[in-house]
């Protein structure tokens, strides 16, 4: 009959009955499990609760761990068959050798998946090609009660027994796998659909039985249809193995350690069985770890990479968020990633590897290209809401104009099944066929790990060129991106960042984790300065080896689903224990280090500013309020000149009465309810606040999301107002204003609103116990400036975002982010909102709009609910947001000045008479360059600085160190020496392009 007239599934239902035919039970093995709550070495894997087991028996509950000892003997009768074992202990479970290291992986064949990608369960465990008979079997591994995602799937023991291998029957089904699939790929009316589709119905009719002499002649049919190949290709595929690994995730930290080594202990077993394979892992942590805890599987790793079947992947320590962190921070990713890539195994890392971050900030691609990393590798696009970004492969380019060669997998996925289905979708989903010739799939197991399985491997081996799909190599990816450059000026470009619609939230989930990040990164930024001065000081030695750990521990937070906040409640638990030690061990290094500094120059108190640019500020001693003017990057010493004085006082007003607050520049009304009202620019005679609107209003949300998203029209919604419940005036030294009381269900929110004596910034200093479940708060500025886009800044820059919502692009970008300061101007005035934590906001039409907590309750059913506190400020201002220097406004409210002081008994008085009352460590003579960092270099007492252009202009600048040098060289953010500056009366000359990031690596630095 014709194969129309076949039912429809008769052909799967061959596939399904050739399945169960491959392994024959024989006989059951012993199961012993040692049950204890959190891992423990091979060594003390009989420390636990000790369980007998048979199948269907309870071993653990959710994140449990056991050892488990299989025993048995192959049946004397069972000689010259393929013999394996199939265990399946509903988790995750990884075999060890006789020495306890790692030699293959298993996961339960009922883990949470998408099944569309294929099966995820890795249950099969070979033992021997072709059996002698009566083989014992003495196996142990190591297991933890949880699939790949974290879920509980009963924590019982599914199955553990010897079972024969039909050898023939196994290939029989890939080969009819294959086929049928690429049949049902192809066009109908094909002659190559048809054949195909004829051989499959002569071997479902054949297999009548499964006699070797049927499974044969069957073989000999789907034969004839494997060998036709394909001519000459339009299109070619790269395959990789890949296993895309969470660090944290619905999982701890502790449990990425294992499953790393369930994940590369298999993949170096599949190795051994599937010539061809090529796999690749990124993320140096993961590596280090293996390292740490697995030495003898890391050096088979080791071994695979040189052979070149084992591609070490990405530049980054991690696979960062790049949204939140720092730009120095994402510099220290490649920094650390690529050196540890380059040390341990010689290999310079030339792609990003990051799969699965939620958007691209557009400061990247120079720092790409300034680190020598000259193309990305992405897919999370393609997750977008409403609008699909339009290209797989082309250029993207950032705020500075850098480009870097990206490609996004047209499978739109880093789980491929490797089948024709994923090479038909490659294809046909391409949307730079027109002009790429290749593409790149990354087939395997990923988030939860495990990798490929026998399934893809079995199913490539047949793909590699046959008649009806594109051919598909397995090869590194870097061989994959060296092809595809060679087209490279046939490819579109995009400018600006990669936003993912998608996952906004992640801005603002887990308020406490973005702080302790903030924080961090500026503390280490001062404690660098400190440690270098005093080294050249010679009065600490730079702690090159506590800087670099600490670095690596905040790198690791900043993975992509630990510090955007979307992992477990358990993450969150020991990410914010180890942050309080972190934060607490940087600020005591920095109080010793300044001590250290001031000792050397005999000031029994001094005044630092790490920021490079002049500083007049008050500070509190115990002596009082003092004014102070600190010169860039220096030190003035502490005197008693500039102590607060009565008029200095008088020229703050406060009163409840009126409820209104002022200074020498700006005057704040405030309503009723706490809000703003009026905010008076005295100097411009303008009034800050639109008219009828009321500022810092907080509302409050339904936000029923998760961590990652909230609805986009939450606003439609209605919001609900905060009670006032009290109000309270205050004067304190050169400071005053209201300290407001709020409620909210069971929550309370105190917030100082305060002006101080000659600035323009208005701070709201808040604290919030917050107990609200499903909840969002935020506040909102409506400001009385017109303008089609609002600056935002973000890691080396800032970027222009509309403030309409004309198209579905800008539609999709409601929720934004920016780091120190959002800024709406018109030419002449503007206002900037800052913040010392936040990232969420939103800016539409004339209003500044801030995003402070979600309280969302997954995965972290606690999530948000804890005491917080922050401060952001309004920033009204002469001038557009570059001529009023915002960007020193957001640093001085993140970069406090530091005192130091030292007992006269520590003091050396020889030489105190020569002592200048303030000095510049490092200075600049244009006020449109930061000095971003600091340090000592990585491979020896050379001094790097790291600085970039803020404005988005190109200009000169003159950079004049406060000691002595003997050379100075432009260097990459690698710390490669470039080109070597020449000296001028003493300044380097550095010229920069807009946004431009300038590395400055200078010789013996010493006072």
């Amino acid at each position: 009959m014709p194969y129309e007239t076949v039912k429809p599934g008769h052909l799967k239902s061959m596939l399904d009955r050739l399945k169960d035919h491959i392994y024959i039970p024989l006989t059951e093995l012993k199961v012993i499990a040692w049950v204890t709550q959190e891992p423990v070495g091979y060594e003390e894997r009989q420390s636990g609760s000790r369980i007998e087991l048979a199948a269907g028996d309870r071993w653990g509950q959710l994140w449990d761990c056991a050892w488990f000892h299989f025993s048995g003997k192959v049946p004397a009768q069972e000689k010259a068959r393929k013999i394996v074992l199939l265990i399946d202990v509903n988790g995750e479970l990884c075999l060890v050798d006789e020495e306890g290291t790692p030699v293959q992986g298993l996961t339960n064949i009922n883990s949470e998946f998408d099944y569309s990608l294929g099966l995820p369960g890795k249950r099969v465990v070979d033992v021997s090609d072709s059996s002698a008979g009566g083989e014992t079997i003495d196996l142990w591994g190591d297991a933890g009660c949880n699939d790949l995602f974290g879920r509980y799937r009963s924590g019982t023991l599914k199955e553990a027994v010897i079972a024969a291998c039909r050898e023939d029957i196994h290939k029989l089904y890939y080969d009819a796998e294959v086929l049928l699939e690429t049949a049902e790929q192809l066009p109908a009316g094909s002659a190559r659909k048809e054949r195909i589709f004829r051989a499959l119905q002569d071997v479902s009719l054949l297999l009548t039985t499964f006699s070797e002499e049927k499974v044969a002649q069957a073989g000999v049919i789907l034969d004839a249809q494997l060998a036709k190949q394909g001519g000459d290709s339009v299109m070619s595929i790269s395959a990789i193995g890949h296993a895309h690994i969470d660090l944290a995730w619905l999982w701890p930290i502790r449990e990425t350690i294992r499953k790393g080594a369930r994940t590369f202990s298999t993949a170096l077993r599949m190795m051994e069985r599937y010539p061809d394979y090529v796999f690749g892992a990124s993320q140096p942590q993961l590596y280090d770890w293996m390292k740490q805890h697995y030495p003898k599987l890391y050096a088979k790793v080791k071994d695979r990479i040189q052979e070149g079947r084992w591609e070490p992947q990405g530049a980054m320590w991690v696979e960062s968020d790049t949204n939140v962190p720092g730009g120095e921070s994402l510099v220290r990713q490649i920094l650390y990633g690529k050196r540890y890539f380059l040390e341990e195994f010689g290999q310079e890392m030339k792609t990003l590897w990051m799969p699965d971050v939620f958007g691209y900030t557009a400061s990247l691609p120079q720092i790409l290209k300034k680190s020598g990393v000259d193309y990305m590798m992405t897919q999370k696009l393609s997750w977008s809401t409403y609008n699909r970004h339009p290209h797989h492969t082309y250029h993207w380019e950032g705020i500075d104009g850098s480009r870097v060669l990206t490609h996004m997998p047209p499978e739109d996925t880093y789980n491929s099944p490797a089948a024709p289905r994923s090479i038909m979708k490659a294809e046909q989903d391409y949307l730079d066929k027109n002009v790429a010739d290749h593409a790149l799939m990354l087939f395997g197991i990923g988030d939860g790990g495990g990798g490929p399985g026998e399934e893809h491997l079995e199913r490539l081996s047949r793909e590699k060129n046959l008649l009806g799909l594109s051919p598909v190599v397995q090869e590194p990816s870097s061989v994959f991106f060296e092809k595809l450059s060679v087209g490279a000026d046939r490819y579109q470009t995009w400018r600006g960042e990669l936003y993912l619609e998608k996952h906004q939230g992640t801005l603002t989930s887990q308020a406490r984790n973005k702080w302790y990040n903030r924080k961090l990164e500026k503390a280490l930024r001062e404690l660098e300065f400190a440690a270098v001065w005093a080294a050249a000081s010679n009065e600490l030695v730079y702690p090159a080896e506590a800087l670099e750990e600490i670095w690596k521990e905040v790198l690791l937070y900043q993975f992509h689903d630990i510090l955007p906040g979307s992992s477990i409640k358990r993450v969150y638990d020991e990410s914010l224990a180890r942050y309080e030690i972190l934060l607490n061990t940087v600020e005591l290094m920095i109080k010793e280090t300044y001590g250290a500094v001031s000792k050397s120059l005999n000031a029994a108190s001094a005044v630092f500013n790490s920021l490079p640019w002049e500083r007049e500020e008050w500070i509190q001693t115990e002596g009082g309020w003092k004014s102070v003017k600190v010169p860039p990057m220096g030190y003035t010493l502490l005197t008693d000149e500039g102590k607060l004085s009565a008029k200095s006082e008088s020229e703050l007003t406060v009163s409840a009465g009126s409820r209104t607050l002022a200074n020498d520049l700006l005057q704040v009304t405030f309503g009723e309810d706490g809000g703003i009202v009026s905010i008076l620019d005295k100097e411009q005679q303008r009034e800050v606040i639109a008219s009828g609107q009321k500022a810092n209003d907080l509302v409050v949300y339904h936000d029923p999301g998760d961590a990652w998203d909230f609805q986009q029209d939450y606003r439609q919604t209605g919001g609900m107002s905060l009670q006032l419940v009290e109000t309270a005036e205050f004067i304190d030294g050169p400071t005053a204003g209201f300290v407001h009381t709020y409620c909210f269900g069971e929550s309370l929110l105190t917030q100082k609103v305060l002006l101080t004596r000659g600035s323009r910034r208005i701070d709201f200093v808040t604290h919030v116990d917050w107990k609200e479940s499903d909840k969002m708060l935020r506040t909102s500025f409506p400001v009385a400036v017109h303008a089609d886009h609002a600056s935002s800044e973000i890691q080396f820059g800032y970027l222009k975002r509309p403030t309409h919502r004309n198209t579905m692009w800008d539609y999709a970008k409601d929720e934004i982010c920016a780091h120190q300061w959002i800024d709406i101007s018109e030419p002449n005035y503007g206002v900037a909102l800052l913040n010392d934590s936040k990232y969420g906001h939103r800016a539409e039409g004339n209003e500044l709009d801030l995003n402070l907590l979600r309280s969302s309750t997954y995965p972290d059913p606690e999530a948000d609910r804890a005491e917080h506190s922050f401060t952001y400020s309004l920033y009204p201002h002469q001038g557009n947001h570059v001529e009023a220097e915002v960007y020193k406004r957001g640093n001085e409210l993140n970069v406090p000045l530091r005192t130091a002081v030292i007992p006269a008994d520590g003091l050396s008085r020889k030489g105190a008479a020569a002592l200048p009352e303030a000095y510049s460590f490092l200075q600049l003579d244009h006020p449109n360059i930061m000095i971003e960092s600091v340090k000592q270099a990585e491979d020896n007492d050379d001094l790097i600085i790291r600085l970039y252009e803020t404005a988005g202009t190109r200009l000169h600048a003159n950079l004049q160190t406060g000691f002595g040098l003997e050379e100075a060289w432009l260097a990459d953010l690698m710390e490669t020496k470039l080109e070597k500056l020449q000296l001028e009366n003493g300044f380097i000359p550095l010229t920069f392009t807009p946004f431009e990031i300038v590395t400055v690596r200078l010789t013996k630095p010493s006072l």
